[in-house]
């Protein structure tokens, strides 16, 4: 066994991590970095180090996991979390508040989210509850703190920072209100003891963290997420992530574009893996900005998620594809490829003209079309991480693990590429 491969285990024992999921070179660098911090150059040394400190195996798990989150990521899942909660609250009355768990959740951009979008339906202080978890205490104390740079406000819908938020010099400081609303607590969803004797949750959040894992940690892990999500609850997941639930016991509620998921009792099929999407972390949340990563399997349609303004107009290619965006998330197939078809005949080829032609297709369940489109945004753009992802789904798929993995090393590298040039 090569010295590599004991931290591999390491850390697929701790916390769940398949390196295939993210490439040797993530974890490779994260024992240099910790090698670095302590002076030592010969891995047998560290290794010693790490089994006998509970210090060091969580520094390692630090230097593995990159904190990387916004507020009201998939904005739908949490107007669909508002409705249902509204309506929750009308069947049960009074009798209790409601509990929402969000896990693993970094730095706590998604449980205020969530808190912040209940408040904006309309429900009290008292009626609700969020419980917090992630394995990294860094994590919990950067969300304790609740104090927020520009990087946590992604998108075009920014209008509750000027509800919630106070300005902070640079940065915007959480109001008390919002804070009070959630607890947060270290925790690993792979302890088989996580929250044993507590009772279920209405509504819980898990994004984008089963793909890190393989088939035998995700089955372990949406064990405990049943258990912890009520019969008449509801799961929130990632996009990539939905044909993994439905092989495994759930069934979607029918929310387009979010993501969302309850049980069900019907006999389910042979298990497979899914693709991962390409992140160098075991958190929820994938840097790359929305069109989302969507499941993909020939029988389940992706769907298309990009805010734009609805009421942009013009001839000019960034006025054209916000409204192609429009015109996708509105459900109007047929509209936006001939937006699309408008922008090219106009202007030539543009990369994301041809990528959203190739997110129409595989809508439409043309595989093969939309192929070729997404290989055309990559040959404009060989970095487009929407496509790398698209496509790298499409061909996983297809039972092209080969081409799959090819993309999503790409991926991985452009991934921390953009990461590096942000820390500088």
């Amino acid at each position: 066994m090569s010295d590599d491969q004991r931290f591999f285990d390491f850390l697929k024992q701790c916390i769940g991590l398949d390196v295939a999921s993210v490439g040797p070179a993530i974890i490779e660098r994260a024992v240099r970095q910790r090698c670095t911090a302590l002076n030592m150059s010969d891995h047998e040394d560290y290794w010693q180090r790490l089994i006998s400190s509970r210090d060091e195996q969580q520094a390692l798990i630090e230097s593995v996991i990159v904190p990387e989150t916004w507020f009201f990521r998939y904005p739908e899942s949490f107007s669909t979390l508002g409705r249902l909660a509204t309506k929750r609250l009308a069947e049960i009355g009074s009798r209790r508040a409601l509990r929402i768990l969000s896990l693993p959740c970094s730095t706590g951009e998604e449980p205020y989210s969530i808190a912040m979008a209940l408040f904006d339906a309309g429900l009290a202080a008292h009626q609700f509850k969020v419980d917090a978890l992630d394995v990294s205490p860094l994590s919990m104390q950067r969300a304790q703190r609740a104090l927020y740079g520009k990087n946590s406000f992604r998108g075009q819908q920014t209008d509750f920072r000027e509800r919630y938020f106070s300005d902070a010099g640079d940065a915007y400081q959480l109001s008390a209100r919002v804070c009070e609303q959630v607890s947060f607590q270290v925790a690993n969803l792979l302890d088989p003891a996580l929250l044993a004797g507590q009772a279920p949750y209405d509504f819980v959040f898990c994004r984008n963290l089963l793909i890190y894992f393989d088939l035998k940690t995700q089955q372990q892990a949406l064990d405990v997420l049943k258990r912890l999500t009520r019969e008449d609850g509801v799961l929130f997941i990632g996009p990539a992530e939905g044909n993994l639930l439905g092989r495994l016991g759930m069934r979607s509620i029918g929310a387009p574009q979010s993501f969302a998921f309850c049980h069900s009792h019907e006999p389910q099929p042979e298990v497979r893996p899914v693709m991962a999407e390409f992140k160098p972390l075991v958190r929820p949340q994938p840097p790359a900005p929305p069109p989302t990563i969507r499941p993909f399997t020939p029988r389940a349609q992706p769907q298309v998620i990009v805010p734009a303004p609805a009421s942009s107009r013009g001839g000019e290619p960034k006025v054209l594809l916000e409204q192609i965006a429009t015109l996708a998330n509105e459900g109007k197939s047929h509209e936006a490829r001939a937006a699309c078809e408008q922008l090219l005949q106009a202007h030539g080829p543009q990369a994301q003209a041809y990528y959203w032609l190739g997110l129409l297709s595989d809508v439409e369940g043309r595989a093969a079309e939309a192929q070729s489109f997404y290989r055309k945004t990559l040959y404009l753009e060989p970095q487009h991480s929407e496509a790398l992802a698209h496509l790298a789904a499409l061909l996983a798929s297809q039972g092209d693990t080969a081409g799959a993995q090819r993309l999503q090393e790409r991926a991985a590298r452009n991934e921390r590429s953009v990461h590096s040039e942000r820390k500088q």
